[in-house]
């Protein structure tokens, strides 16, 4: 079972959680579930996620939510958001601090990014 450090849901109108978008942190990894009948659950490593953003609307201010940007290297999420959450820099800032410990720990630094997909750097210099 993975110990979760935070979780929410999407929320709509009012700031409801009204939906069945669910989001959940873990020291390693960040999980998106999605639907009702047909279930999805998608997950990143953090350490794969790149940069992290976050915009908060008029409507989204007026309710205490705020919509969290994620860009990462994973080749099945790519870059995500994070919908209409309460705390959003609080969230934001969770999320930050546990990638940059998640790639300390690995070992993981952003040149491990701009290699493309023929193993060689942005000088063109081999990597491997």
């Amino acid at each position: 079972m993975v110990d979760v450090v935070w979780k929410d849901r999407k929320r709509i109108i009012f700031g409801l959680p009204w939906t069945f978008t669910k989001y959940g942190l873990s020291e390693d990894r960040l999980f998106i579930e999605t639907g009702i009948l047909n279930l999805n659950e998608n997950e990143v490593r953090l350490y794969r996620i790149m940069d992290v953003s976050l915009t908060r609307k008029l409507w989204q201010r007026l309710f205490g939510l705020g919509t969290i940007t994620c860009h990462s290297s994973d080749k099945s999420m790519g870059t995500f958001e994070i919908k209409n959450i309460k705390k959003p820099s609080e969230v934001k800032e969770l999320i930050s601090s546990y990638v940059e410990e998640e790639r300390s720990r690995k070992k993981v630094s952003s040149k491990e990014f701009l290699v493309d997909d023929e193993g060689f750097d942005e000088d063109g210099m081999d990597e491997m």
